[in-house]
């Protein structure tokens, strides 16, 4: 049988229920909160554990050592200090959600994992460049190797169960950051890549099957537990994982989605709807999984709402499989 591991969802959409302001427009994001609102970021994640979720994410996808530096005034030790803090944070969460579940017979993530979220080079340069990836023909392999390397030692140095390298808008940047994983052959992690609407390219226009079986195939051996996309609308994730398998010399490759919620983000103006886009948990689900997808969750508009729905289509998708193998 398939496991299925549940992801988290939006961060920024469960913090917001905890917090008084918006996390949108700050050049820190929801990084912000750990010096700010420690306990909102704590509570945000309990949410997404109560909701269901196998694994949740640190609160680092904007945090970097610089972004800390520039915007808070702090120094580099206090920035790694703050990268730290938020694995412990997440910690704090599984602690308190372990101590809620012990009598509680009908959990279904007993043992949540922690992975730690490294988000793109273009994210913390508030320029919007991680929409487009256009800053990967500008800096040097090395130079995004460097400026990875810190975080991903800080997050892996604090216990997080593996790392979520997600939404790499650029071929550049995916195929240095497999590079560095290899500095750290004990630590597993998967790979996500921010795509277009054409089913086909990667948001600076590289060809994706090309680009991930690449980064897959150049790996470690079983360093990668997956690769996939995240934060592309639901009704384009079918396009770009159906044909990987189908294109990598009958080997398998581990899959992971997670879409934003259909919705649209316009820079300088924010999420917009589309009729018609909007997340059909059940649908999509179940269409995922029948590809072979073995983590599945949500990125950007989907909450704590939207994951226990789809906790709830994975336990029916497993029911189901379960009973035409008997």
């Amino acid at each position: 049988m398939t496991k299925v591991t549940v992801l988290d969802g939006s961060f920024s959409s469960q913090i917001s229920k905890h917090v008084n302001k918006s996390p949108d427009g700050d050049p820190l994001w929801t990084a912000r909160f750990l010096v700010t609102n420690p306990d909102a970021v704590r509570d945000a994640h309990l949410d997404f554990l109560r909701a269901g979720s196998d694994i949740i994410e640190t609160n680092t996808y904007q945090a970097s050592v610089d972004g800390f530096c520039k915007y808070l005034g702090v120094t580099e030790a206090d920035s790694l200090d703050i990268i730290v803090k938020a694995v412990d944070l997440a910690k704090q969460a599984v602690k308190i959600y372990k101590e809620e579940i012990i009598n509680n017979e009908d959990a279904v993530n007993v043992n949540p994992m922690i992975a730690g979220s490294c988000g793109p080079y273009g994210a913390a340069l508030h320029d919007t460049s991680e929409y487009t990836g256009s800053y990967g023909k500008r800096v040097s392999r090395e130079f995004l190797k460097d400026w990875h390397r810190p975080k991903m030692e800080a997050l892996i140095k604090a216990g997080v169960d593996l790392l979520a390298i997600e939404t790499i808008p650029c071929h550049e940047e995916a195929e240095a950051l497999v590079e560095l994983l290899k500095e750290f052959p004990d630590t597993k992690a998967w790979l996500s890549f921010s795509c277009s609407t054409d089913g086909a390219t990667i948001v600076d226009g590289s060809d994706y099957q090309e680009v991930a079986l690449r980064c897959y195939n150049n790996s470690l051996k079983d360093q990668l537990v997956a690769v996939g996309v995240n934060c592309l609308s639901p009704h384009n994730v079918t396009s770009y994982l159906s044909k990987i398998n189908k294109n990598n010399g009958g080997n398998s490759v581990p899959l992971i989605a997670y879409p934003n919620s259909g919705e649209v983000f316009v820079p300088g103006k924010g999420w917009t709807k589309e009729d018609g886009k909007i997340c059909d948990v059940k649908k999509y689900t179940h269409e995922w999984l029948e590809l072979g997808v073995q983590y599945i969750g949500g990125c950007c508009r989907m909450s704590a709402v939207d994951i226990a729905k789809i906790r709830a289509e994975v336990d029916s998708w497993k029911s189901q499989e379960r009973e035409t193998t008997v």
